[in-house]
């Protein structure tokens, strides 16, 4: 973004003097050789038009300095941010989010049973929604099986703040596919279930709420992020001796000239 304005105020720069340059020499003529009108008209206009000229560049060598400076300042917050903000700790504050996700999703309805919902259709939500009974929580289904499994996920995700270790993405990664395996296999099959209210109301149907999406994403986010905090950059440091040792071994030695000079380097 700050190269991207860079080069459009270089741009406009240089469209500026451009105009400037191609501008000048008509009216050095008009000036020197008009009419008469014209040299008195070009008198009484310039004494009045040069200090809003001076006034409109003086405005755009300010506004230049201070979008620089502002540059400068973005330049350095962002330096600054990361080397904080490094990714192993990014991967490590989505891993304590997901956890924390996955919790608060367990106490959410996740799924409902919709009754007579054909009807309903033609009509918008807030006139007239759609009647709904078994409401219930996503921590029912599996008795709130994923709650420890949250909050194992947001201890590890304190610990991989304090400490780099690579192993605990991979950890986290496997109870987020854990979690997604309970998901898929246990709330997702009760979710759609309508039990016994096919029997008791017409046209009865079960639909995931927003509880169901939820630990979906929180699951699928603590697969992503452990895998991104295992698989990070890790930093080389090189000294400075050793990366001159290295270019050295790396320069190709000069040539022989002379058989003689051959001789005494064998």
């Amino acid at each position: 973004m700050i190269a991207a304005a860079r080069r459009l105020s270089r741009q406009a720069d240089r469209a500026g003097n451009r105009g400037l340059e191609r501008a000048y020499p008509p009216l050095l003529v008009a000036r020197h050789h008009g009419t008469r009108a014209a040299r008195r008209g070009w008198a009484w206009i310039w004494p009045r038009l040069r200090p809003l000229l001076g006034f409109f560049f003086r405005l755009l060598a300010a506004g230049e300095r201070w979008v620089r400076r502002a540059c400068s300042l973005l330049a350095r917050a962002a330096t600054a941010a990361s080397r904080v903000l490094t990714p192993g700790r990014v991967a490590a504050l989505v891993l304590v989010g997901a956890g924390a996700l996955l919790v608060a999703s367990q106490f959410i309805d996740y799924r409902a049973v919709e009754i007579g919902q054909s009807g309903y259709a033609a009509l918008p939500d807030v006139a007239a929604p759609v009647p709904t009974t078994e409401a219930k929580a996503a921590g029912d289904a599996h008795l709130y099986l994923l709650v420890p499994v949250g909050l194992a996920a947001i201890a590890l995700g304190v610990l991989a703040l304090r400490r780099e270790a690579r192993r605990l993405g991979l950890v986290v990664a496997a109870l987020g596919l854990v979690s997604l395996a309970v998901i898929l296999l246990v709330d997702l099959p009760h979710g759609l279930d309508e039990g016994r209210q096919t029997s008791r109301f017409a046209g009865a149907s079960a639909v995931l709420e927003d509880g169901f999406y939820a630990e979906l994403a929180a699951a699928g986010a603590m697969v992503l992020a452990g895998l991104l905090y295992y698989a990070r950059p890790c930093r080389i440091r090189i000294s400075l001796s050793g990366r001159a040792a290295r270019a050295r071994r790396r320069r190709p030695r000069p040539q022989a000239s002379s058989r003689g000079r051959v001789a005494r380097s064998a």
